[in-house]
């Protein structure tokens, strides 16, 4: 069982997701797909928009941000507003995809923890440097990530694969028979659903 898991660096609501779907995931016997991805294009392309729908419409963010805090607190996850958003999180994307599945949740978690708890820049590479560092990483090693040619074009059609397979936001979660959930509060509906899938009829597993 194995449940696609596609994230943003700058976006809020992949942050608990991100702390919580290792634990949900073991609970059920699901595998999780590491797949950073770039939303800046996807949203300029499919929305027209430049900036994060939370800036571009005050109201929402002012609810998103007092969402996130609901929602960290209910499950006892710290957070910080940062002071800048989104954050750029392109070359933490990068540095993601150079690394194998087995290594991308713990450098994942840093970052994002130093991005909505501790509230440094993503983008700085000695933040980058810390975060590979705390994920038992080579930093030196991990970093030359960020300026690699074939690890650049590979962040490039990933982000092309997600427009593909219809993902427009972050969080979002795919399950082995094509079903997208959208959303850190569809987490477990994802995870049920990849565990029923092996049920189904028509399921190859």
């Amino acid at each position: 069982m194995n449940l696609q898991f596609w994230f943003e660096f700058a976006s809020t609501y992949s942050y608990p997701a991100v702390m919580r779907i290792d634990k949900a995931a073991a609970a059920r016997g699901v595998s999780i797909e590491w797949r950073p991805f770039l939303l800046g294009p996807l949203f300029h392309a499919q929305q027209g928009l430049k900036d994060s729908p939370f800036n571009a419409v005050p109201v929402k963010g002012s609810y998103m941000w007092r969402d996130m805090e609901r929602i960290c607190e209910r499950y006892s996850l710290p957070f910080r507003r940062p002071g800048r958003f989104p954050q750029n999180g392109l070359m933490a994307a990068r540095i993601t995809h150079s690394l194998g599945q087995e290594d991308r949740p713990n450098f994942v978690k840093a970052v994002y923890q130093a991005n909505f708890v501790h509230d440094r820049d993503i983008s700085d590479p000695q933040i980058l440097h810390a975060a590979a560092r705390r994920a038992g990483l080579d930093p030196l090693e991990t970093l030359a990530a960020m300026t690699s040619e074939p690890v650049k074009q590979q962040l490039k059609d990933e982000t092309a694969k997600a427009a593909d397979l219809g993902i427009f936001g972050a969080p979002s979660f795919l399950t082995e028979d094509g079903e997208l959930f959208w959303g850190n509060d569809r987490l477990e509906d994802a995870l049920d659903w990849a565990v029923r899938g092996t049920l189904r009829p028509n399921s190859q597993n």
